[in-house]
Order: structure tokens, then sequence, then C-alpha cells
């Protein structure tokens, strides 16, 4: 017999299915989740804890009629394998294949693009405007987890939903967890809710009894004002939802099918806005990850338990890998703060992929997760730097895109000394275009007072963060996923307290008269290797470690730019506004006639990929980096000046 998974072309075929074909379904859906994912690499645990949610939802709803609209993403992979990309569901996160995320390109199902959390509601909300707009009927549901309701844009959602009073429902997948635990008074009230499931039909209950008692009990259910909010307030162990005007069901057991689909059912008939709150177990069916939610949340390829053999150790020894940017990051912020009782850390829900994990384990008083909250994280960090003390807010570049305007008006304008770690800057792979981190150059370095910095290895980054905790004003470190490039036999000291640079210093680390290459971060590394193969055609290019984006070093740079009159700016950011924009406008300030070729990022959204591929088709390896200076080498013939003074390449 036939797994039923290989019928399921679309919601259509679930239909069909009895409950206990559903029930197995669920098993088939989980064992396919954990052979797809270890190859492809992902977020597994996510979408274990929701198959039950994802198929009672499509048995229930018409997709794509009706609207599901998932938060984040994380947890859609069920979602796009019963809806027609089964099949092709082992592209996942491949080159050319289906995304990690929804995406309205690629599925008449996936009604909104998602990739950060706490959008939802919004979108849902205004689907559900659009469609009493235009006279139509369609459901719509917003799937959004416990963790998305550590970020403010949810409560604007829920608090607009509410007043305005349109059909919408929200499903809460609560499993008490985001990517790290969930944090503050939410996560609190939540727990309330699942500690006390039985809360509302004690609720039904009483108002049953009263309303048998004649004349009294009547009276009573009438009775307004003060009284009612007692009785709730009695009954419920809070009334949040309800008091943001939604009706509310739940907790339920979101792997129970059959309560799922009644509740839904229901919901929608109900009318109006309302949240069913799920309670569903993150990693549910796989061993390991149910043992340890936070580590399959989102992970690389990997080996499923069953099919891990016991191998012997092998008796030579294995070179120590590099240790990743995350991690030279925080071991060196632990360092610095063991001598700085000033210094704090701050994470938005990420202490384990910033690396902010060990800083919490050293200072546990002073580290700080906000949950799924940047706005509030740097406005804090700000608060924190008024009173004395020195915040260091570690964030992922494209998430800190979310607090731009607390950037600016909170931090930069009273010029605060906070300081930005900007992990997984550049292009990061397979999460793809809501995960890439390519627009910080650009809209970091237009901010008056900020200082912009991008070391090219460990040891800079270490000089970095000792630089940012000196300085009596704001700055941003930006550096990429992956591993720090470390000269082989080389050992990098983690606890090592580096020495500040000086600011706006760049770092010539090769010379050369007849093109220079200035390139920002780790993509000095290929810009060397560019300018090996060059020398061995005859063309010696200059190599300049650009390090700060701002404050740049104008002297070298324009003096590189006159003695050779081409430079190649490299940069794993967006051309447009990046490091060779701000270099364009230098040279153009001060009238020195340069051709200049900048390589980055095009203007267009990336996909996703390696970051080893998606460098190559953005002309960000080394043949890349060599192409464009030869071509410039081969077009551009030397400056007047230097054929006067009778110079020749040397």
């Amino acid at each position: 017999m036939g797994r039923i998974l290989e019928t399921i072309d679309g919601p259509a075929d679930l239909k069909k299915l009895s409950l206990s074909q559903l029930y197995q379904l669920a098993a088939e859906i989980r064992e396919e989740l954990v052979e797809t994912v270890s190859q492809t690499g992902g977020h597994l645990g996510p979408n274990l804890g929701v198959v039950e949610l994802t198929l009672a939802l499509h048995t229930v709803l018409e997709s794509p009629r009706d609207r599901i609209v998932w938060d984040v993403g994380h947890q859609a992979y069920v979602h796009k394998l019963v809806t027609g990309r089964r099949e092709r569901f082992r592209t996942l996160r491949q080159e050319g294949g289906l995304s990690g995320f929804t995406r309205r390109s690629e599925s008449p199902h996936d009604p909104f693009g998602a990739g950060h959390a706490s959008t939802a509601v919004s979108a849902a909300l205004g689907m559900a405007l659009a469609r009493d707009a235009l006279g139509e009927t369609y459901a719509v549901v917003a799937v959004v987890g416990d963790g998305a309701l550590t970020g403010g844009m949810a409560y604007e959602a829920l608090n607009n939903a509410g007043t305005l009073g349109t059909d919408l429902v929200v499903v809460l997948n609560d499993n008490e967890m985001s990517i790290a635990p969930n944090v503050g008074a939410i996560a609190r009230y939540l727990t309330r809710l699942r500690l006390a499931p039985t809360t509302r039909r004690a609720k039904e209950d009483v108002e049953r009894l009263l309303a048998q008692i004649p004349a009294v009990g009547e009276t009573m259910l009438r009775m307004g004002g003060r009284m009612k909010e007692s009785l709730k307030h009695l009954l419920l162990p809070g009334t949040l939802f309800e008091e943001l005007g939604f009706s509310y069901y739940g907790p339920l057991d979101g792997h129970d099918i059959a309560t799922l689909q009644t509740t839904l059912r229901d919901a929608i008939a109900h009318g109006g806005p309302v949240l069913i709150h799920v309670v569903t177990q993150k990693g549910k069916g796989y061993r390991p990850a149910e043992e340890n939610p936070a580590a399959y949340h989102g992970l690389g390829p990997f080996t499923p338990y069953w099919k891990a053999e016991k191998v012997e150790p092998a008796a030579t020894v294995e070179r120590p890998k590099p240790p990743s940017f995350s991690k030279v990051f925080a071991s060196s912020l632990v360092a610095l703060a063991r001598r700085d009782p000033r210094v704090v850390a701050i994470t938005a829900a990420m202490p384990d992929g910033t690396g902010l994990s060990a800083f919490q384990k050293a200072f546990p008083d002073r580290f700080f997760d906000v949950g799924i909250a940047e706005q509030h994280a740097v406005t804090m960090a700000a608060g924190m730097s008024t009173a004395g003390l020195r915040p260091v807010v570690a964030i992922y570049s494209t998430f800190l895109q979310r607090a731009y305007d607390q950037v600016i008006h909170d931090v930069c304008i009273q010029n605060l000394p906070v300081t930005f770690a900007l992990d997984r800057a550049g292009l990061v792979g397979e999460d793809g275009p809501t995960h890439h981190g390519v627009f910080d150059v650009a809209f970091l370095r237009c901010i008056p007072n900020l200082t912009v910095m991008a070391p090219k290895d460990g040891p800079e980054l270490q000089a970095m963060l000792a630089t940012a905790l000196q300085l009596e004003g704001p700055a941003a470190i930006r550096y990429p996923k992956g591993s720090c490039p470390l000269p082989q036999g080389r050992v990098l000291d983690l606890e090592r307290v580096a020495e500040p640079l000086p600011v706006g210093k760049a770092e010539l680390l090769r010379p050369g008269a007849d093109v220079a290459i200035l390139a920002l971060g780790p993509l000095v590394w290929p810009a060397l290797e560019a300018a090996e193969a060059l020398a061995a055609e005859g063309v010696q290019a200059a190599v300049l470690n650009v390090r700060f984006v701002k404050p740049l070093d104008e002297e070298q740079i324009l003096a590189l730019a006159r003695r050779t009159g081409r430079v190649v700016t490299v940069e794993d950011g967006v051309r447009m506004g990046g490091l060779g924009s701000a270099v364009l406008e230098l040279l153009a300030d001060h009238q020195v006639p340069a051709r200049v070729a900048r390589l980055g990022v095009a203007d267009r959204f990336v996909e996703h990929g390696t970051q080893e591929r998606l460098r190559e088709q953005q002309g960000l390896s080394a043949e890349g980096i060599a192409a464009a200076a030869r071509q410039l080498v081969k077009v551009v013939s030397p400056p007047a000046w230097r054929r006067e003074a009778g110079q020749t390449p040397s």
C-alpha cells in the first residue's frame, strides 16, 4: 500500500480522507519533513509542531479562495506539501527550488510573502477589509506564533482588528517558544491560560446556570459595568484578547484534528474578530527536536538519528575549524565586559544565533532578551546609555531594518554610545531575500554621528568591538554568517582584548600602480586572490582593506585613485548607496577623474542559494573581481600626468 502523501496534490485531496487517514498522513508528513530538512537544512521544529493544525485548516477552508496567512513562514513547509508542491519539496531552500518561506510568486495558496515575524495579522486584516470593500465572502485566517506576540506590530494589528469588527480569524499557535524560549509578560499570560484550560467552559456554565434562575439570573446577566467586568476577571485568568475586541476560543490541543476542525467552523460562523488559542509541541514526532526544540528550530543538513551509525573515532586528528564571526564577537564581548562593568548585551529573541548565550551565562544580570521587539531593543539601549551603561545590541542585519527610526531618532540624533553588532550581514544563503543583510551599509552610512565598520577577519572584529566601546557616540559593526578566515596554522585567541583601531583609517594590504581594489569585510580575501592572479598577468593591483565605511579613509582612497586612475570597489551589500557610491561621492567632491567599477549586489532581490554561489553570481568571487579590474586596465590608459612624467606601470 502506497503512502497517502503521494496522493495529495492539493487541498481538495485532503477533504476525501477520514480522520484516521488524516492522522496517518500526519505521520507520513513528519517523516517527509525530517528526510527533506536533514538534506536541505531549514526550520524543522516549527513545522513538526503544526502538522495537525495545517491539515485542519486545509480540510475546513477552501484555499486559495479562502486566505491562510502564515506569520514568519518558518512553519509553512507542511502547507507547501499539501498545496501542490509535494513533488518539488526536496528542492526546498536550494538554488532554483522552493523558498523556505511563503512566496506569492510560488503558489496561489501563498496569499502573502513572509520572512520577518509579527506581520500576519496586519496582512490578514488588510485582506479582510479588501474583501468587505469588494463585496466578497471568503474567509481570512492568520496563523501567528506566540513568539510573534512579543513584537509590537502584532498588537497594533490586533487592536485595530478588534476595533473594526470585521470577520477575521487569528490562530495563535502557542508552543511556548519562538527560537529561544519566549520572555516577558505575554509569555506568562499565555502560560496561565495553558494552565487553566477549563476557565472558558466554567464561564459558560455559570452564565447558563444564572440564566435558569427566575428573574434574578436574567437580571444579573443583563447587568453591565463593574459587575460584568468583575465576573470576567473572576472566571478567567486574563481577558487580554477579549478586551482587544476578539472572541476567544481555547486553549485547545493543537494536535487534535477533530477539535480543531470543529472550532474553526464555529469561529468562521461566529463572525467578527475571533482568536483561537491552540497549544502545540514544537518538534513533535522527532525525539531530538522534542528534547531540544531550540537547536532544531532552524539548522543545516544533519543525519536523522535512525540513520546514524556508531563509528569508531579516526586515528587522525582533524585540524580545528575556524570559529564563526558570531562566536568571535560573543567571546570578545565577554572578555571586554570583564574589564568594564558598564558593558551590557541586548538581543531580540536571538541569544543563540548571535552568540550572546555565552554572555548570558557569564553575566546573567547584564544580559537582556527583549523578544521579537527590535524597535524596543534599540530605544531601551539608548535609555541605558544615557544613564552610564555601554549597551551592545546584537541583531541580524535584516532585522535592524525594523528599527531604523529608532536608530536615527533615539540613538544617533542624541549621539549616544550604543554599539550595534550586525550579524548575518551580506548574502546569507539559503534563507533568501527576506534574510540577506545587504541594505545595512546603504541605510546606515547616511546617518550623522554613526561610525560604520566591517572586519575582514576575527582579530579585526575584536579590534572593532574594542573601538566601538571606547567611542563617545554610536557605532555599527557588520559581519557575515559563517567562519572567520584564518590562515593555516594560526589560532585565534577568543579571550583576547584587542587594541582599538584608529577611527577612519583603512589598511593597505598590497601596493600597486595599475588599479586599486577597495574591499570591505571578508571580501578582502578574494580581492587579494584577484590581485595575485592579476600580478601573474603583469597588472599590479593595490588592495585596500577599507574597514571603515564611515568615516572613509579619504586620504588613502584619494591617493590610490590619483595614482592609478582606476578603482574597483568590492562589497557584499547593494551597490546603490553602498561603499562604491561613497567612493564615487568622494572622488566627485575632490574632482579626481578616476574610472570606477563598483562590485556589489545588483538592484534586485537575490534569491536563495549557497553563500559561495550567490557571491559568484554577483561578481564577488576572486575571478569576478579580477575580471572587473582587468577590464578597467584594458579600456583606460594611464592618467596624463603619469604619461608626461614618463612613468610606467611597476
